[in-house]
């Protein structure tokens, strides 16, 4: 029995490591995101840390009209790295949970 539960805490070491080192890999998968009319660009990585916002000259302006473009534009972006950050540390987190009944339904 205390195999089976020294086994387990050593597979879940295991596991929170391979999280961490996901998501410094994480911090180099950049999203690339535009407004609809391209005057807008932004990046940032997959950890929904920003890495550059590129304005078109027309949209200095205005600033409410950039306001509005940051937060359409940001949001998109946003949304996306958070799936791509969700879906891969899920998979890790899957792949290094030791077979407990029942443990699926948390993940």
């Amino acid at each position: 029995m205390f195999g089976d539960i020294m086994g387990m805490m050593g597979k879940l070491k295991e596991t929170q490591q391979k999280i961490e080192e996901t998501k410094k890999r994480l911090d180099h998968v950049l999203i690339d995101e535009q407004s609809n009319d391209g005057l807008l660009k932004v990046t940032l990585t997959a950890n929904r840390k920003i890495k550059s916002i590129v304005a078109d000259e027309r949209l200095l302006a205005d600033k409410e009209q950039l306001e509005d473009y940051l937060i359409l534009t940001l949001n998109k972006a946003i949304e996306r790295a958070t799936v791509i950050n969700e879906a891969e540390l899920a998979a890790v987190a899957k792949d290094g949970m030791p077979n407990i009944p029942g443990m699926d339904k948390f993940l």
